[in-house]
């Protein structure tokens, strides 16, 4: 699915609504009591730490689901570093609209930004000029899958299949069902669309050389022991394309990297990616103190 059919699809909307209806399905019952609904203000987003931005469409959706008429200025765009004390945009409207979404806005930014900033540490570590690319998996939040791949390919990754459906990959437990790596590729070869590639999970030197001979396109090597990596990439030499998963740490990059690798899995860059620290400071225009709920004395 392509980047601007993903941040407007229906999909997208039903996270945010879901996400609105559960901060603010009861009302903001502390904004009603102590801000004057005519009351006008300006939002501004800051970063409080160096981050990769994600999430600025989003951001932007949850705003103008909450009131249209709030105005959103994006200072940057999804996939820029900034640094710390940097504006990310600025919100004018309606003070009470600002506040009930601010949570629910920033919860979504901040999310993916922390995505998009660990995928472009792991990235990073590649060498320059090296083929490697850093790829997601399926271990995602859920109901977030469609951002946080977004997020990760901000950060400069690539993404994997987005769901079950978006290509053929034969894991473990295929294989415990099918009998053998073998017996699984076959299955798929006699059963699949031709136009699908074929991707196995292996997990030792044999069972590489079982895909191998069964003609699997892509070979993942999954929690294999760093020689045992070595070995098969010389095993392999071309015939298929190598992928390398399982706890990844972003100090094996560079090695693995250096090894050949076409494809290395973090499923960390979206399961286990801490929130950026991201502000939304609020300035009132005109005199606050003329400002009164009930309406009696609007400036």
């Amino acid at each position: 699915m392509k980047e601007v059919e993903i941040l407007s699809s229906p999909v997208v909307d039903r996270i945010v609504d879901t996400a609105i209806e559960e901060d603010l399905g009861n009302g903001d019952p502390t904004t009603a009591i102590t801000v004057s609904p005519a009351r006008q203000a300006v939002g501004r987003v800051v970063a409080r730490q160096e981050m990769v931005v994600a999430g600025l469409q989003v951001f932007e959706r949850v705003v103008n689901r909450v009131d249209p008429y709030v105005s959103v200025s994006m200072k940057v765009s999804d996939g820029t570093r900034v640094h710390k004390g940097e504006e990310i945009a600025i919100l004018g409207g309606r003070a009470v609209s600002i506040l009930a979404a601010e949570r629910v806005a920033l919860n979504f930014l901040q999310r993916l930004s922390g995505v998009a900033t660990l995928t472009r540490a792991y990235v990073k570590q590649i060498p320059e000029g090296s083929k490697t690319r850093i790829t997601d998996t399926r271990k995602t939040t859920p109901g977030m899958r469609a951002l946080e791949k977004h997020a990760v390919r901000c950060g400069g990754g690539t993404s994997h299949r987005c769901d079950l459906g978006g290509g053929i990959l034969i894991k473990d437990n295929h294989v415990a069902a099918c009998g053998s790596v073998a017996m699984a590729v076959a299955s798929a070869r006699e059963n699949m669309d031709p136009s699908h590639r074929i991707e196995v999970e292996v997990e030792s030197l044999d069972q590489v050389n079982e895909a191998l001979t069964a003609g699997a396109e892509v070979i993942m090597l999954d929690n294999m022991k760093a020689e045992d990596v070595a070995t098969a990439v010389q095993r392999i030499s071309g015939r298929a394309l190598i992928e390398v998963s399982g706890n990844v740490g972003i100090e094996d990059v560079p090695r693995l990297a250096r090894a050949g690798i076409d494809f290395v899995s973090v499923g960390a860059i979206t399961h286990s990616a801490p929130a950026c620290d991201i502000s939304l400071d609020l300035e009132i225009e005109g005199d606050p103190a003329c400002a009164h709920p009930d309406g009696r004395r609007p400036c």
